[in-house]
């Protein structure tokens, strides 16, 4: 999250790992110390950090000046999404902003020649319609830009193989990373996979009983 800089890169850089990505909060609350922290990763490692940037609360000309700044720093990788709204709000698109990710992607587009991941959900987006519509959005982003996809977290290799198989059948064909999840609280996934879809099964729940 927007804490990477605190240290955490400092065990990741050795496993040179292809890009680090660096997470908002809910709404953008983390705004101001995502964009600190990718600029710290710039300048005092060899990590390569795709910076999460989000159309949730902003408009397109404050959206536009961060990417910029983000370009000027040096980053080249961004994770273009739509974002969350605060918790207990549903989502409202800003009446000057970018309306979804989609929207988002085409933006970035035109500001500078960005590598773009978008997300996925291998489990279903819990807004969308129905599985069939949620493949198109994502072939959607993919198609105004986007390199890749990066799936949210799963713990069942069976949901990942399976989604691959849907992408493909929708005519999908870009990268499709897994997103890995380390685990380090249980009662804090659980609330991120009720807000994500994800599900987690009963064995990953006994791992933890009685911590």
């Amino acid at each position: 999250g927007d804490r990477a800089g605190d240290g955490q890169c400092v065990g990741l850089e050795p496993l040179r790992p292809r890009f680090v990505s660096v997470t908002y909060g809910a709404g953008g609350t983390t705004r101001q110390r995502t964009h600190a922290t990718v600029a710290r990763l710039v300048q005092e490692t060899a990590l390569v950090p795709a910076a999460h940037l989000t159309c949730v609360g902003a408009t397109r000309t404050e959206v536009d000046e961060v990417a910029r700044q983000y370009w000027d720093a040096g980053v080249r990788h961004i994770v273009a999404l739509r974002g969350d709204p605060p918790p207990g709000e549903s989502y409202c698109p800003h009446p000057d902003g970018y309306a979804f990710a989609v929207d988002l992607v085409a933006g970035l587009k035109r500001v500078a020649p960005f590598e773009i991941s978008v997300a996925a959900y291998p489990e279903l987006h819990p807004q969308a319609h129905s599985r069939m519509s949620d493949l198109d959005n994502l072939k959607r982003k993919l198609d105004a830009g986007a390199n890749r996809a990066i799936t949210n977290f799963f713990f069942e290799s069976a949901v990942f193989l399976r989604f691959l198989d849907l992408c493909l059948a929708a005519g999908i064909t870009a990268p499709v990373v897994p997103g890995i999840m380390p685990v380090t609280n249980l009662a804090g996934l659980r609330r991120m996979s009720t807000l994500s879809g994800a599900s987690i099964p009963e064995w990953l729940a006994h791992m933890f009983e009685g911590l």
